[in-house]
């Protein structure tokens, strides 16, 4: 017979393995403390409320000729470019530069800069100090695979929604993103060109825009969408959220006035999203919640590509390609626009800030010249 201390040690070291295997399933989820206080949220919500409040679609359907002309520079066809950073906006010069292309204001900025890094003063070389060009919105601290991200985004989206009513697309971008072409091009492949959207063939009728949609990534397979689906929990995300509605994608995207309004006015979905994860390395909020909402709410409005080019060979630590200096050349421009789904990229990530200078001596030769 066994001993009693033999026969407890075995259980003990059988035990082990076991409890492994099934404490993830057994126990509740161990949250990461939620960076979003209970007052930052209330400024949120009254923030979302005054945009829903103020804000109005632009021109539909009814007067589809409003949109067709960029000739007459139509000042109620705007793009708002939404800077998420929480670092300095290391490719300021070629984005100042971008952007004087265009002889009449069809765009604003706005940026959403962490407040706990003192960014430099990136407006200095504008004449109107009274109307610089990069607008610096109220912002809140984020942090990396928390629901601070999405937050982040819906402060720049309802911001721009009650700054200007002419704001009809909304560009998100990184700090590490550049353009790939001229503010022409990508002004005309957003609101004129009946061409740029590959994959449409409904929304066009006689050479005529009839539609415009955002284009936003949205994946609805993938080897780790379960493992990043219960990362809250196996059952937290339902009912709202049953694991075949739930998508993934790019956090970088361009929404139309409308989407941003959706996304804006969504309370359902973030009770959900803004739930921590108890496992960091599958918890993305900002890949999840906005290709999810989108595409539960309007999937006909929606594409399933986003138009910055992203190179996610070699990902390290959920980090994608980081483009070197000795990487870039004209080569690489014209590969980066290159796309199966539209007619080109319109933007690219993710560059070290050392890329700057060669980007500034190719800027006019190549880059904007479209």
């Amino acid at each position: 017979m066994f001993s009693t201390p033999f026969v407890l040690t075995f259980s003990l070291l059988l035990s082990l393995p076991i409890l492994f295997f099934l404490a993830p399933r057994i126990l509740p989820p161990h949250p990461t403390p939620i960076p979003i206080s209970p007052s930052d949220e209330l400024d949120d919500i009254n923030l979302f409320n005054n945009a829903i409040a103020h804000s109005s679609t632009p021109p539909s359907s009814p007067h589809p000729s409003k949109f067709f002309h960029l000739s007459s520079k139509n000042p109620n066809l705007k793009i708002a470019f939404l800077f998420l950073t929480n670092t300095d906006l290391h490719f300021t010069p070629l984005w100042n530069l971008f952007f004087q292309t265009t002889p009449t204001k069809l765009f604003n900025i706005y940026v959403h800069s962490d407040p706990s890094f003192n960014i430099t003063n990136i407006n200095t070389n504008n004449n109107n100090n009274n109307n610089p060009l990069f607008k610096f919105i109220p912002s809140k601290k984020t942090y990396r695979a928390s629901p601070t991200l999405i937050s982040a985004t819906r402060r720049l989206l309802a911001t721009a929604l009650l700054d200007d009513p002419s704001n009809s697309y909304f560009i998100v971008l990184s700090q590490f993103c550049i353009p790939l072409h001229s503010f022409d091009y990508i002004y005309r492949s957003l609101f004129l060109s009946p061409t740029f959207d590959l994959t449409d063939t409904e929304s066009t009728q006689f050479g005529v825009r009839l539609k415009y949609k955002s284009f936003v990534e949205i994946i609805s397979n993938g080897p780790r969408l379960w493992k990043r689906y219960i990362a809250r929990g196996r059952y937290e995300m339902m009912p709202e959220v049953p694991f075949e509605k739930f998508r993934v994608g790019s956090q970088f995207f361009s929404l139309t006035r409308k989407h941003a309004l959706v996304v804006v006015k969504d309370r359902t979905l973030w009770r959900k999203f803004k739930v921590p994860c108890y496992r960091e390395d599958e918890c993305y909020p900002e890949e999840h919640y906005f290709p999810t909402l989108l595409s539960m709410v309007d999937p006909d409005g929606v594409t399933s590509y986003t138009l910055t080019n992203v190179n996610w060979t070699g990902t390290v630590n959920g980090h994608p390609h980081t483009y070197q200096v000795d990487e870039v050349s004209p080569e690489l421009i014209l590969r980066l626009r290159k796309s199966n789904h539209s007619e080109s990229y319109l933007f690219a990530r993710k560059f070290v800030p050392e890329c700057l200078e060669p980007l500034m001596a190719m800027a006019k030769s190549v880059i904007f010249m479209d």
